[in-house]
């Protein structure tokens, strides 16, 4: 006689209470490891010396430069933005604590001073720099072709250029035997913009007269300074704190009634006469595209060094009709720009 058996057979075609538990026991350990599969966004940590709103141009040129690289944050891309706020002494710090973050790289953006700072960080990550300076020069790189390690990045002329803005008031001013110029002390690129610049005025028979400026509430003693040093005119060196207060010292070179020149176009746009110095906006764009190849696989050690060898002449022919000068038609013609 055949023993029964207690073992409870499945409805044809159905499924076994114990066949289900182990279906989804399975399925739930597929999703978990598809899902930790999945690649996730890449990010990006900035790390700039100002305001995002004082950076805005700057940032849209960076921007650009990632969509042209394919990326676009939010969509495939994450940013973790630090700002300095203008305090440059901390940037040494924010580096760290961005680097910190674990993030994929480092663009430093906005001068010498914000690429050492992430240089000086010790991280292994890829670091992306934007200046004005030479970055060999100041130790930032080995050589502009083959930067060697983790960085690379891009650098325009303004520093180098800095002479140049000394012969533009020398031309405007050719009866001036005395000139000042402005140097931020605290700037790394300060003494060798000074050491061109007195070599200038020596060839242009002009004394240079040099004041000093590292905070903005020194300005107004400075730019005031000027008609009591019996100084012609004003040249500012090239300095990411003086260029992005531009407003600020614009209206204090028309206060007191001073020709000035600075690096930046945001100088004549704010009112001030006249500005020389390298294009920002294509140096910042190129800095997001290196960005944008690096996320892609690239690495900084075959990525030489970019120079953004335009430089551009803004000049203010109203403010210069206030100050009771006049630019000479051929400085007017080579203008890259003429506010009228």
């Amino acid at each position: 006689m055949r023993r029964a058996n207690h073992t409870a057979a499945a409805p044809h075609g159905g499924v076994r209470r114990r066949d289900v538990l182990l279906l989804m026991t399975g399925a739930a350990a597929w999703t978990t490891s598809a899902y930790a599969q999945k690649p996730s966004m890449p990010v990006i940590g900035y790390l700039g010396p100002e305001t995002p709103e004082l950076f805005d141009s700057r940032l849209r040129a960076f921007h650009q430069g990632l969509r042209e690289a394919g990326f676009v944050e939010g969509r495939n891309v994450a940013i973790e933005y630090q700002w300095a706020r203008g305090q440059y002494a901390r940037l040494p710090a924010l580096a760290t604590e961005l680097v910190a973050r674990n993030v994929d790289l480092v663009v430093a953006s906005g001068g010498a001073q914000v690429a050492l700072a992430a240089k000086a960080s010790g991280t292994s990550k890829t670091i992306i720099f934007e200046m004005g300076g030479d970055p060999v020069q100041l130790g930032v790189v080995d050589s502009l072709s083959r930067p060697g390690g983790n960085i690379t990045g891009v650098s325009s002329l303004s520093v180098d250029v800095s002479p140049k803005r000394l012969e533009l008031m020398h031309e405007l001013l050719p009866a001036a035997s005395k000139l000042a110029v402005v140097a931020n002390p605290t700037s790394p690129t300060a003494n060798s913009q000074l050491q061109k610049l007195r070599s200038a005025a020596e060839t242009l028979g002009v004394q240079l007269q040099t004041l000093n400026a590292s905070k903005e509430e020194e300005f107004e003693s400075v730019v005031s300074s000027v008609t009591q040093q019996l100084a012609g005119g004003l040249v500012f060196t090239s300095d990411p704190y003086f260029a992005f207060r531009s407003r600020r010292l614009a209206d204090l070179a028309m206060k007191y009634r001073v020709p000035a020149i600075t690096q930046t176009r945001d100088f004549p746009m704010a009112g001030g006469l006249m500005s020389y110095g390298g294009d920002f906006m294509q140096s910042h764009r190129r800095a997001g595209i290196y960005a944008g190849r690096v996320l892609r696989g690239e690495k900084p050690s075959d990525l030489p060094v970019q120079l953004v060898t335009k430089v551009e002449l803004v000049i203010n022919l109203k403010t210069a009709k206030f100050l009771g000068h006049e630019f000479s038609p051929a400085l007017v013609s080579g203008a890259d720009e003429v506010i009228e």
